[in-house]
């Protein structure tokens, strides 16, 4: 099978993968996730300082408008309604949770501009629970290389979870993002500079 080849190779490029947004806490995280959508992750670490110092935790948010959390997010985009998210969200986690964010996957699918991909990073950074985020990195990747033939992010999250093992799910989503980023693009893959190009069906790839 192919798998245990890319989980080997994967292992060697990247043994330190994590997620490359910053945060301190559960909050921060979910946070960034929620701003992350559709935005990079240097775009959200740029602005979550000053949104963080502002707001530090669920309750500090609680009280804020979504026009108070604009200014802060302007340059990621569709900024208003994470906005309005991050107002909403921040309110039910007052409500509901206490202020924190709880480690139920149901529960913070729940919130605002929070779906499966979020509660997945959510979950395996903050908590340590085996996920696998699928994002568009990791959807484009699991279909050239074969591992999926889905499309559907819930679909491709399936497959892999089959195909590796359950210890090594978080490590593969990070890992499989930051080879989507840094040699498997998805206009131009560099192919002739990647260690899978052996046994990577290119799928695809023209």
């Amino acid at each position: 099978m192919r798998a245990p080849q890319v989980l080997t190779a994967l292992e060697g490029l990247y043994p330190d993968a994590r997620t490359e947004l910053e945060f301190r806490t559960p909050f921060e995280l979910l946070v960034a996730t929620v701003l992350s959508a559709q935005a990079t992750d240097v775009s959200v670490n740029a602005a979550t300082p000053a949104l963080f110092g502002a707001y530090p935790d669920a309750h500090a948010m609680s009280q804020a408008e979504a026009e108070d959390i604009e200014p802060f997010i302007r340059r990621i985009g569709l900024y208003r309604a994470k906005a309005r998210n991050l107002a909403a969200l921040a309110r039910l986690l007052v409500e509901r949770h206490g202020g924190e964010v709880p480690n139920e996957f149901d529960a913070v699918v729940a919130l605002p501009g929070a779906g499966r991909k979020t509660a997945n990073v959510v979950l395996s950074n903050a908590f340590g629970y085996p996920a696998i985020a699928v994002d568009t990195h990791v959807g484009r990747l699991a279909r050239r290389l074969g591992l999926s033939t889905q499309t559907n992010p819930d679909r491709v999250e399936a497959d892999l979870q089959r195909l590796f093992p359950r210890e090594r799910w978080v490590f593969l989503h990070h890992a499989l993002i930051l080879h989507g980023r840094r040699v498997c693009a998805a206009r131009k893959p560099e192919c002739g500079a990647c260690v899978m190009a052996s046994f990577c069906p290119k799928v695809g790839v023209a």
